[in-house]
């Protein structure tokens, strides 16, 4: 299971990485970020909830705790090169700056302004949704280009904005569950994953 990848990281690390940024998912979500094949993804999360490094409920796997700071310990191996590349860098910086109006852009979609009230948005104004998804589609356009450098630099990241293109598109279309529904992979719970993802690059943590 220590097969090498293009990304530098082992297959058995891929899969736990991914486990890791996914929290709690099925194995077939799990495979597809770490880019292996579903059944060599299987092998390894077997293995390691049989070692005890990983659990399984009802079809999805997620790391133990001792088992994500092990992981988290061996990110230095893998990613110094990249937190070192002023390139990577720059675009990991550029990302976090759009981050900030990416949150108040799903705030504006999860709740309304009424008599200066924050309220949950019911999305039966047409228009108020409308208008942020227009929102969203103006970040995305910022957001390409940050993530094609990132993505030149370790390519496994294309697989975020393929993502979050699908998505936008689909809420685009008329599909608004796509822009923030965690239940798949929406716009928000793709960004979410990335940033996940990028934090864990980079050695940050989340600001919360």
């Amino acid at each position: 299971m220590s097969t090498a990848t293009t990304a530098g990281m082992p297959e058995r690390d891929l899969v736990f990485h991914a486990a890791a940024i996914k929290r709690h998912a099925p194995l077939a979500a799990i495979a597809h970020l770490a880019g292996v094949p579903e059944a060599r993804a299987q092998a390894v999360l077997e293995q390691a909830v049989a070692g005890g490094r990983a659990m399984e409920a009802k079809g999805a796997f997620a790391l133990t705790p001792l088992a994500g700071v092990a992981l988290q310990a061996r990110y230095t191996r893998y990613f110094t090169h990249l937190r070192a590349d002023e390139g990577f860098v720059a675009a990991y910086e550029g990302f976090e700056r759009i981050n900030r109006t990416l949150k108040q852009i799903i705030t504006d979609w999860q709740t309304l302004d009424v008599g200066g009230a924050k309220v949950a948005n019911d999305h039966s104004d047409k228009a108020h949704d409308a208008a942020v998804i227009d929102r969203l589609g103006s970040l995305h356009e910022q957001a390409e280009g940050i993530l094609g450098r990132l993505a030149a630099k370790l390519p496994r990241l294309k697989y975020y904005a393929d993502k979050l293109l699908a998505a936008l598109e689909a809420a685009e279309d008329g599909e608004a569950e796509w822009v923030s529904d965690i239940r798949r992979d929406s716009y928000h719970t793709v960004w979410f994953e990335l940033h996940e993802e990028l934090l864990r690059i980079m050695g940050r943590e989340r600001e919360e």
